[in-house]
């Protein structure tokens, strides 16, 4: 029996990742640590993480990672570990302007403690949720892993900061480390504060929505389901020891586009308050793809119109717990 950690497991990805391996890979087991970090309502982390809480293979440790040793993970969870998927993470570009420190304790340190925790368990895969916002500012689209990074955000750096932190303990402990950079995830569970969530609670109840520029902002959507399908192959790679790969779509659209098509499947007009750029947004995303398709077998699906349909499909079902 194969036993996993999924750090930020009750999260939008998380939890959908859970929710599939329970259906690939029968016998599994998963211990998820998640510390319900206030930045949204703990009711949604909570009912994200309904349909499979009682099964008997999962096991929910509530922890901050930033402030739990690796000695005192290893008392929470004292089997043997086969992988460990690390999501936790303090999310979000500007709330990170305003509070840079709150998110190098949570991403950084918690890191570090998660990655000790591997070292002194034994725990050989380790596989990390990086994010295309490391790229920062940059015209050579679509992006390859091996552009020079300018991150422009807080948020972005502890990202960066990740990746070579994972490359140190590689180096150092023979730990096999994946960096899987994601790019603007979203579906079923996404996060209430997500701009794709956020423009259909307010378009179906008829609130006016904030564009921040002039909508010609452009994002690599990439559907849940194609993002875990990834993360899956990640935690059976066993080819080299070290990588970072892009999790796209390799397709952007634009913030206008986008807009059109939520209120293409809401059937409702949007009314836009225009906001100027703000401050740690990048113009555009694009990620390559072709090293995901190589050596994970990538091979996202999901187009813009058919995601945001089964998104809309999936509000309109829980809208009354979702818009408490």
């Amino acid at each position: 029996m194969r036993h996993y950690i999924i750090t930020g497991g009750a999260g939008f990805i998380g939890s959908n990742l859970i929710r599939t391996l329970f259906k690939k890979e029968p016998g599994v087991k998963i211990t998820c640590i998640d510390n319900f970090d206030p930045f949204y309502s703990a009711d949604i982390k909570q009912f994200n993480i309904h349909d499979f809480k009682n099964n008997p293979s999962f096991r929910l440790v509530e922890a901050d990672l930033a402030k739990t040793t690796d000695a005192s993970l290893a008392g929470l969870v004292p089997e043997k570990v086969d992988a460990i998927v690390h999501l936790a993470a303090k999310a979000g570009v500007r709330p990170s302007i305003e509070n840079p420190l709150s998110y190098q304790q949570a991403n950084v340190i918690g890191l570090q403690n998660m990655l000790d925790f591997a070292k002194l368990k034994g725990i050989k895969q380790f596989v990390f949720a990086s994010s295309s916002s490391v790229y920062g500012i940059n015209d050579h689209y679509p992006w390859k892993e091996e552009e020079k990074l300018m991150p422009i955000s807080p948020y972005a750096m502890t990202k960066l900061a990740g990746e070579m932190l994972g490359h140190v303990y590689h180096k150092l402990f023979d730990i096999r480390f994946i960096a899987l950079r994601f790019f603007t995830v979203y579906g079923p569970g996404q996060r209430p504060d997500l701009a794709i969530h956020k423009f259909t609670k307010n378009i179906v109840a008829g609130k006016p929505i904030a564009m921040f520029g002039n909508g010609s902002t452009c994002r690599d959507y990439t559907y849940v389901e194609d993002t875990v399908q990834g993360i899956i192959a990640s935690i059976h790679y066993e080819k080299t020891d070290f990588e970072i790969i892009n999790l796209g779509n390799h397709y952007t659209i634009s913030l206008k586009e986008l807009i059109e098509g939520i209120e293409k499947v809401t059937g409702k007009k949007a009314i836009i308050n225009q906001q100027p750029d703000q401050p740690g947004d990048v113009p555009k995303t694009y990620a390559d793809i072709a090293k995901a398709k190589t050596l994970l077998g990538y091979d996202p699906k999901t187009q813009i119109h058919e995601g945001l349909q089964k998104f809309y499909d999936w509000f309109m079902q829980h809208e009354e717990m979702l818009v408490k």
